[in-house]
Order: C-alpha cells, then structure tokens, then sequence
C-alpha cells in the first residue's frame, strides 16, 4: 500500500491498494475512491466490536477492497488538524485519545485501553478508556490542530494539561498530579488536574484538543437563557 496525505488544516490521506490489499475504517470516513473499490461492514466478533465501541469508534468497521485490479480509496480528517501515519508492529502497539482511529491495513486491530490507575483515567484528561492499536500494517491517526513530539527516557516525565495527550506508546504510562494551591486551583484557569506521562517511549500531543475547540467556541455564543 502507497499512501500520501495532503490538505491543510482539513487533511486527507490517499492510499493506493494492489489487487490484494484492502484497508479498515471505523468511522465512515471515506471522502472518495476509485469505482472498482468494493465495501463490506462487519463487527469482527462480539468482543472486538464491544471493545471498539467502549474505545470510542463504531461497533461496525467497513472493508474496502479493489475489485480486478489496483484502487484507490482516500480518508478525510473529522477536525481541522493532521493525519499521522504510524507503524504499528506486534511489538509495539500504541495508546491513542478516543476517535483517533481514522483507517488502517487490515493487519491493524482496534480495542479498548484501560488506564491501570482509576485517578488517572477519570480525570486525566482523556477519560478511563483509550484506545489501543496493535498488530502489524500502517495505521493513520487524527491530531487535533498541530503535532508535538517527545521522545522519553525511562523515567523522564512530561506534565501535560488535560486534553493534549494525543497519542503515545503504549510502554508509557500516566498518571494525574494536582495543581498545587487553592488559589491556583480556583483562578489559574488551568483545571485541579494535570497529566503526567512516564517515559519510556515516544508521545504524540496535540495543540488544540476538539474539547478545548468547543469550549472556545461556546464562550463567544450569545447566551440565549
């Protein structure tokens, strides 16, 4: 599979299929193909669907497939930001924030991560679940607004406000901490909680989280009440 991604800051990302290949989306978000490409929708399995339905994504994952020859197939992003193309291998899975998941080589599977700590998961930032892409093939990703990587040692450490965390491997953990000082707990505008991720591995973050989006958004609605 050939692939290239383009656009900006609604990016698309354009695979090219031999006769042989197919790929996986869980979103519908097929925004064009070639017309030789056929779709089939299955749930893979009771446990695989619940498990990407409780990480966000669609019980149902469409298959797209060239029929006679080479297809085409492109997947469009859901929020203004970029697609990241990553290579996932047995192992090496990734952690990734809830509907990241844009498409993937149907090597690629989809479940649900549970964060091992109950603090982390309900005020973290990205919620008790995550999701967990593991296997073997190219999986494509969403980054709210822009990507900012870090590469972490064993044991280095990253606060991160809650939201930012896009994606990291999964041989990193977090954690929360809480914001030191009532005064900056209640007037900071920062939140009580931070994210704290432990290395090693590589992190993915992004600078514009679609819940920070919203809540910029609402603040300049009038106030129909």
């Amino acid at each position: 599979m050939q692939h290239k991604i383009i656009g900006d800051p609604m990016p698309v990302v354009i695979c090219d299929l031999a006769q042989d290949e197919c790929m996986i989306t869980e979103k519908g978000s097929m925004v064009w193909m070639s017309p030789n490409m056929a779709m089939e929708t299955s749930a893979g399995g009771v446990g695989k669907a619940f498990g990407r339905m409780f990480s966000g994504e669609s019980i149902f994952q469409n298959i797209y497939a060239p029929q006679g020859g080479p297809g085409m197939i492109a997947f469009g992003s859901s929020f203004p930001g970029s697609i990241r193309a990553i290579q996932v291998t047995p192992d090496k899975p990734i952690v990734a924030q809830k509907s990241a998941f844009l498409a993937a080589e149907q090597g690629v599977e989809l479940s649900v991560f549970f964060q091992k700590k109950l603090g982390a998961g309900f005020f973290g930032g990205e919620g008790f679940i995550m999701q967990k892409i593991s296997g073997s093939g190219i999986a494509f990703v969403e980054i709210d607004g822009s990507a900012v990587e870090y590469d972490l040692a064993a044991g280095e450490q990253l606060v991160v406000d809650t939201g930012n965390l896009a994606m990291m491997d999964a041989t990193c953990s977090i954690d929360i901490q809480t914001v030191k000082g009532l005064k900056n707990k209640l007037f900071g505008g920062e939140g009580f909680f931070n994210t704290v991720i432990t290395g090693p591995g590589h992190v993915v973050l992004q600078t514009m989280p679609l819940s920070g989006f919203a809540g910029a958004i609402a603040s300049v609605l009038p106030n129909k009440g």
